[in-house]
C-alpha cells in the first residue's frame, strides 16, 4: 500500500470539523464512546447520546464515510473508526459586569467561550483487536500472582 498526504494509506480516509462551539474536554467524552467502532455501530451510538456534541460527531463522521464511498470507492459496510482526536482551537473572551458595590465599583467576570476542532480517520477491512484496558491486565496479574503466593498441598 502506498501512503498519501497526512501520511494516510489507501483504504483510510479523513474527515475535519473545526471551530465546534464546545470544550475539547466534552468534545472527547463522545469521541471515545466511537473510537475503534464499526461505523454502523459507530452511528447507533451516536444518535441514541444524550450529549450535545453528539450531532456535530455524527455529522463528521458521515461526512468521512461519504468521502471514502465518493473518493475512494470504499464500501461503508466493512469501514470502522481507526483513529478519533480532538484538540483546541481559538477561545473567545467575554465579560460579564457584575452589580455595584457600596464604594460605587462594578466588578467584573470573564467569560471563556472555547472552540474545539475534530478529525476522524476511517479505515477498510476489519477493526484490530481492542488492547486489554489497564483494569482486566490488573485483574489478570493479581490471579496470577494469588495462585503463585497460595502453598502448594
Amino acid at each position: 500500500m502506498t501512503t498519501r498526504r497526512y501520511n494516510l494509506k489507501d483504504n483510510q480516509v479523513r474527515a475535519f470539523n473545526k471551530m465546534i462551539r464546545i470544550s475539547h474536554q466534552k468534545l472527547c467524552l463522545v469521541t471515545d464512546l466511537i473510537r475503534g467502532l464499526p461505523v454502523a455501530r459507530a452511528v447507533d451510538v451516536l444518535k441514541f447520546s444524550k450529549k450535545r456534541v453528539a450531532g456535530e460527531v455524527l455529522k463528521t463522521l458521515l461526512s468521512a464515510v461519504a468521502n471514502a464511498e465518493h473518493n475512494h470507492k470504499l464500501s461503508a459496510d466493512n469501514l470502522f473508526v481507526k483513529e478519533v482526536w480532538c484538540g483546541k482551537s481559538l477561545t473567545m473572551k467575554r465579560v460579564n459586569f457584575g452589580a455595584m458595590t457600596q464604594n460605587g465599583a462594578g466588578g467584573i467576570r470573564r467569560i471563556q467561550k472555547p472552540f474545539s476542532n475534530l478529525t476522524i480517520v476511517l479505515e477498510a477491512g476489519a477493526p484490530a483487536a481492542q488492547p486489554k484496558s489497564k483494569e482486566q491486565t490488573k485483574t489478570k496479574m493479581s490471579k496470577e500472582q494469588t495462585a503463585k503466593s497460595k502453598p502448594k498441598k
